[in-house]
Order: structure tokens, then sequence, then C-alpha cells
């Protein structure tokens, strides 16, 4: 669905950066610097994350490396739009948790005239797309891809190698339950749990 901005002489422009890759790859990290520099400029600040996601903290977002920004959980992307009280930027972590719907949010708010960073990982434990970030990647303004350093080899690392012994697409966890592969000995790990 296209979205009409309505422009105004002092309208400002909205846009989406996507922060993505795999698992111990600094997406949180990255987003938490960017909302402090946003706030160091003196703009209006809100985020936001899926209710789920309670690993280290409920309310906070807080990376591996413990650095940690106060959020706001949500139960469904919808809420956003509903919670959002006209902050010039709006973050949001672990979006591939979030149902199809955060892309319209996103888009809406950035028609706004608010910039809107996302954060989540691109793939599954499978190596698949996951959830909406293809779809947040695609109507993005800006992409950053990071990588994490492969624990086998040392290579830089695009995936999240699930150690346990489960099927579920969503299963949180730390480094007792996954670890960053490169592809080649991501496919070799794939492999040996297929035998």
């Amino acid at each position: 669905m296209f979205l009409e901005p309505k422009f105004s002489r002092a309208h400002r422009k909205g846009w989406i950066e996507v922060i993505c890759g795999s698992m111990f790859s600094g997406k949180t990290e990255e987003l938490i610097r960017r909302l402090n520099r946003a706030r160091i400029a003196h703009l209006n600040v809100e985020i936001f994350k899926p209710s789920v996601d309670v690993r280290y903290h409920e309310s906070e977002i807080v990376s591996h490396n413990s650095n940690a920004i106060s959020s706001t959980p949500v139960q469904s992307s919808l809420n956003i739009l509903l919670m959002h009280k006209g902050g010039e930027v709006v973050g949001i972590d672990e979006a591939q948790f979030f149902d199809d719907e955060i892309v319209y949010v996103c888009e809406t708010l950035a028609s706004r005239g608010v910039r809107v960073v996302v954060a989540g990982l691109d793939m599954d434990y499978l190596g698949k797309p996951f959830g909406p970030m293809p779809a947040l990647m695609a109507v993005a303004e800006y992409v950053t891809k990071v990588n994490a350093v492969c624990v086998v080899c040392g290579d830089l690392a695009t995936h999240s190698f699930r150690k346990a012994d489960n099927n579920d697409r969503v299963m949180l966890g730390e480094k007792d339950t996954y670890e960053a592969r490169c592809r080649s000995c991501f496919n070799e790990g794939m492999l040996k749990n297929q035998d």
C-alpha cells in the first residue's frame, strides 16, 4: 500500500534504516549507538521491542556487551503506531519477532517524517529469511549488514547456528544455544545435525 506523505514547509523527511545480521554481530549495539547519538543531537527518541524478548530485561534493550537503553515492550507492531507520541526518531529492536504489519508501521512513521531505525536477524537458524526482515530491507532507504566472527574458523560470520536440539523457529537464547558461523561452517554443522 502506497502512503502519500502530507508535506508542509516545516515537514521533516522521514526514512527507514535497517541494521541486520546474525547473532553476535553487534546489531543491537549499533542500534543503541545510533539512538544515543540522536539523543545527543537533542532529538526526541522513542524505542520499542517485542514483548516476547525478555532475555536480559523486560523493558530494556540490552546488547550482548551489556549496553542497555530503555524501551517500551509491545505485543503487536501496530501498538507502536498507537503509542508513538511524536518522537522524531523511533528505534525498534528484534524486528524479526514482529508480525508482517511492522513494514506498514515503519513506512507510516517514515511518511510522517520520522527517522525509523530497525534492528533484527536477517536469517533464522536454518539460514532462511526471517519474518518481515526481507520486506523491511526492501523498503528501507539504508541497510547495514553487520557480521560476527565465525567461532569455528575465524572468518566473517553471517549465520546463526543453533546448538540446541529444538525445531521451533523462535527460540530465545544466548551463547549456550547459538553461535555465529560463516557459510561454510554453518553448512557443515547443518549436515552433521542431519546425521
